[in-house]
């Protein structure tokens, strides 16, 4: 038997959340085509009858510019410390000098694999290219090319993690998928149709906290929190005669209707909490602890 915790790493937007859900088989990790959409440690298991993979997804390295930056990058550096394998997720686009001083400033001490992601993207010479770049860095122990989001060469890819896994038993039950409660992937289904509906700062500077999550016989009764930075922001959200508001709350109820496939009565209200990004208690109070 073999188990281990394996990390994801790299930049926003490499394909680290659509990696995890392509190794899980189910969307535990939102996603979107803008950057910085992750901003907890996220952990899945996937399990095996020889094996157990404790996966993280964490959020994307970045230069911090404010308080819940800080917590975003201290997740990234905290699950280095317990990996026994990093994932290295590089987008094949990428500029290759960048990534490497990225990948070089981690100092990685476990065995590490370089994931060169979205190569359905790119020309088999771009490939080539970064596999020679990366060959002889001292942080890469093997590199695999892979499509996260077409599941090309996923299987390759997991028998490495299992080679690289210490013997030992399991760290978690084998029927469980997460440690995480439910309540918690709700406010983050809710936070990613927000990313899908609005536009430049709103995404960033919003976040969702759950108030309420009673489990009805005949449906799950959810109440959210969506808090902003200004009341300009807020009503943007609202929109004219509350008819985003409205629209954010089907897509959403639909969203939480198939992840926890319940009917769902969800309410939706806006707070405005002035610059809470930069908070220490609000980002406790929402979940920014780490």
């Amino acid at each position: 038997m073999r188990s281990g915790f394996v990390n994801i790493i790299g930049k926003p937007n490499a394909g680290k959340s659509t990696l995890l859900n392509a190794f899980i088989g189910e969307k535990l990790a939102i996603v979107s085509s803008k950057v910085q959409t992750t901003r907890h440690r996220i952990r899945a298991f996937l399990n095996g009858p020889d094996y157990q993979i404790v996966f993280s997804d964490t959020p994307g390295v970045i230069e911090p510019k404010y308080k819940l930056h800080e917590k975003m990058m201290h997740a990234v550096k905290s699950s280095m410390e317990d990996a026994d394998v990093c994932l290295l997720v590089a987008d094949l686009r990428d500029d290759l000098l960048e990534l490497d001083n990225i990948f070089s400033s981690l100092k990685i001490k476990t065995n590490a694999i370089l994931v060169l992601n979205k190569c359905d993207m790119v020309k088999k010479d771009r490939i080539e290219m970064a596999e020679a770049y990366f060959k002889d860095k001292p942080y890469c122990k093997k590199i695999i090319t892979i499509s996260a989001a077409s599941k090309l060469h996923i299987d390759q890819l997991q028998n490495a993690i299992i080679e690289m896994l210490p013997e030992g038993e399991p760290f978690y039950d084998q029927e469980d998928l997460t440690d995480l409660p439910t309540r918690f992937f709700a406010g983050e289904l809710i936070r990613e149709k927000i990313f899908e509906l609005f536009d430049e700062e709103i995404p960033y500077q919003t976040t969702v906290m759950i108030s309420a999550f009673e489990e009805k016989t005949t449906l799950i009764k959810i109440a959210a929190e969506i808090i902003v930075q200004r009341e300009s922001q807020k009503a943007i959200i609202l929109g004219t005669g509350g008819a985003m508001i409205k629209k954010l709350g089907t897509l959403s109820r639909q969203s939480l209707e198939s992840f926890l496939d319940s009917r769902i009565f969800l309410e939706l209200h806006v707070k405005v909490r002035n610059n809470w990004r930069n908070n220490e208690l609000y980002l406790n109070e929402y979940g920014y602890n780490a």
